[in-house]
This record gives C-alpha cells, sequence and structure tokens, in this order.
C-alpha cells in the first residue's frame, strides 16, 4: 500500500459509515460531514495529475452521516444521504444545491445507508436502506414518496437498540433481497425482503460497526461484520442450518475498534478493514475444500473457511472511520478519519494476491 495523495480539511469533521465516496465512472469522489458551527457540507473533488482538488463544496442545514449511490442509475449519478436529523435526501450532485428527493425517514440520527438496484448492481427496483439510533431499519423506493417499502422495528416491548450498520444482499434475480443490520448491543439480523421474514440472527458480544456482502448482486456467498474490539467475523451464507446458523471464522486484526470493511470491487474474496489505531488492514478469505458437511442427523452444515493477512499499514494516530474501493480502477480507494484528513490511496499487486 502507498499513499498517492493526502491532505487536510481542518474546518470539516468527517465522522460517520461511507463519508467518503468515489463517483461511479469518474475521477472524483464526494467527502460528507459536518462543520464546528453544526451544519452539514458535502465537498467534491478531482484526483488529476496525483493531486486532489476541491472543485464545489455545498454547505447543508444538518450534519451528513452517510451517503450512498448505489440505487441510482450510471447515467444519473444521484446520491442518497442521511443526516443527524433523521433526513434521507438524494442529491443531484451537478446542482447539489436543492434535494431531488426528500423524506422525514426517522425520529433521530440516519447511521447508515446502502442502496442497490442501481449501477448495474442486483436485479430489481431501485432501493435504499437506512437504519437509525430509533431502533427502526427502513426500506426505501425513490420513485415512492414519504413512506418506506418495509419497515423492520422491534415489537411492543422489546427494548429499540442503536442501528449502526446496514447492507443489502442477495439481490441476485427480481424476487429475491435481503438486508442486513448490526447493532449497538452485538445483534446481527438477516431480514428476507421477499417473504418479509427475519431470516436469521445471532450475536457477536460487541457492538457491530459494519457489516457488507462480499457481492450483492449474488446468490449471497459470505458477509463481514466488525467489531468495537477489534473482531470480525467472516459467515459462510451458502449453507444455513436450521438450528447452527452459518458456519463462521473470526480473526482478532488488533485491540482497537474495526471502523469499517470493504471488499474489493474485482475480487469478492479480498477486503480491507480500518482500525481505530489509524491503520488499515488488507485481508484474503481462503475456502475450505468442501464448504458443507452432513451432520450426525443428515442435515447439511456450512464448513467456515480461513483468513489471511495480506499488508497492513498505519496511516494517523487517530481512527480511520470511512473507506471506499474505487469501482473503475483496481486498488484505488480513498479513506478519512477522525484526523479530518482525507487520503487517496493505491493498493498495488491485487492481481497476484
Amino acid at each position: 500500500m502507498r499513499a498517492r495523495a493526502s491532505w487536510r480539511r481542518g474546518r470539516v469533521g468527517f465522522r460517520g459509515q461511507s463519508p467518503d465516496k468515489w463517483i461511479p465512472c469518474s475521477a472524483r469522489f464526494v467527502c460528507l460531514g459536518n462543520f464546528a458551527r453544526g451544519t452539514g457540507v458535502m465537498q467534491i473533488y478531482e484526483v488529476e495529475h496525483g493531486e486532489a482538488r476541491l472543485i464545489k463544496e455545498v454547505e447543508k442545514p444538518k450534519p451528513i452521516k452517510c451517503g450512498t449511490f448505489g440505487a441510482t442509475s450510471l447515467q444519473q449519478r444521484h446520491m442518497a444521504t442521511g443526516d443527524f436529523d433523521g433526513n434521507l435526501n438524494i442529491w443531484n450532485l451537478e446542482a447539489p444545491d436543492v434535494s431531488v428527493y426528500s423524506v422525514k425517514a426517522h425520529k433521530e440520527i440516519v447511521n447508515c445507508i446502502d442502496g442497490v438496484g442501481g449501477l448495474g448492481i442486483g436485479d430489481g427496483a431501485p432501493e435504499i436502506v437506512t437504519g437509525s439510533r430509533d431502533g427502526t431499519v427502513k426500506v426505501w423506493d425513490p420513485r415512492q414518496k414519504d413512506s418506506p417499502v418495509a419497515n423492520m422495528e422491534p415489537v411492543e416491548g422489546e427494548t429499540k437498540r442503536d442501528c449502526w450498520t446496514v447492507a443489502f444482499g442477495h439481490a441476485f434475480n427480481d424476487q429475491d433481497r435481503c438486508v442486513c443490520a448490526g447493532y449497538d448491543n452485538g445483534d446481527i439480523k438477516l431480514f428476507d425482503l421477499r417473504n418479509m421474514s427475519l431470516r436469521w440472527e445471532t450475536n457477536i458480544k460487541n457492538g457491530v460497526c459494519c457489516v457488507e456482502f462480499d457481492r450483492k448482486d449474488i446468490n449471497m456467498n459470505k458477509l463481514v461484520a466488525t467489531s468495537l474490539e477489534g473482531k470480525f467475523h467472516v459467515f459462510d451464507l451458502r449453507t444455513q442450518h436450521p438450528t447452527k446458523g452459518f458456519a463462521s471464522v473470526s480473526e482478532k486484526a488488533h485491540k482497537s475498534t474495526i471502523w469499517q470493511v470493504k471488499h474489493l470491487p474485482q475480487n469478492r474474496d479480498i477486503f480491507m478493514t480500518t482500525g481505530g489505531a489509524g491503520n488499515l488492514h488488507l485481508w484474503k478469505y481462503e475456502y475450505p475444500a468442501q464448504r458443507s458437511r452432513t451432520d450426525s442427523d443428515q442435515t447439511e452444515v456450512g464448513v467456515a473457511g480461513s483468513v489471511n493477512l495480506l499488508q497492513n499499514a498505519t496511516l494517523s494516530t487517530q481512527p480511520i472511520a470511512s473507506l471506499d474501493w474505487s469501482p473503475d480502477k483496481q486498488g484505488l480507494c480513498v479513506c478519512s478519519g477522525f484526523d479530518q484528513s482525507v487520503r487517496v490511496l493505491i493498493v498495488t499487486k491485487l492481481h497476484a494476491a
């Protein structure tokens, strides 16, 4: 791993899940965050000749926590964001002063967001999922105003847990789609949107900072979940046992929080984790000789593989909270941390990993 460019925007705070996003089919990326005065900000940068140039900055009324391009077309490249006031907005970055879609999505802060059905990734309708401190996970269709198409919330009398992370997966045809959500108490819940049911749940004993499927647009294959205590879990989703659930392998990366995990777009078995000690770790998942076996009661049970560390680097003394791979150029990524710096990196020799 080597840095191509690094710069600091001292007056802007970049904190949240996915506040940095590459704009598809371009050499530009967006940074989301907030000013010290409590307003939100969107900054658009362009990478040119090894340097990053700020080409647009737009201030918003509320701090922005998260964003995604997952539900937009390649032609429009509209960005969906969640803010501290519970709002879901969709922006045309060519004219970002006024949103093209806006809804009061949650009663409290929108912690996390993901999209599918756009960018040619995933079959079916374009949809956005949001998770909030109010304990709910909601799925939105941008073509439908005001009300969500699905609402996953605790039953009456059940404690509402802070939802920290959401991810789409299993969108390999027009009917199937799943949402995975992680919560502050270590719960991971997998919702089947086709049957509108809870398909699977587990608890990893520490707050779940990030969940991501290795690919959104295939029959569920793997899921990585990261936690507060420096451990991440890789679940093999191809075989679900009725009582044991999914096979998994866990790895202790370091002692600090693993803020995020991002799979390489060009290779679903390679992923990067970002650490609370300012470090990045690059991993590769190795499949077992057989991914399932028959147990004593003649039921198929999954077999977990192993995880190998390919490379690691320390970039800062502060946590690296966000990272996004370029979908167009293998190895190119952008990350930001609590030191209010944004860095563009290039990871080489990935084809030989």
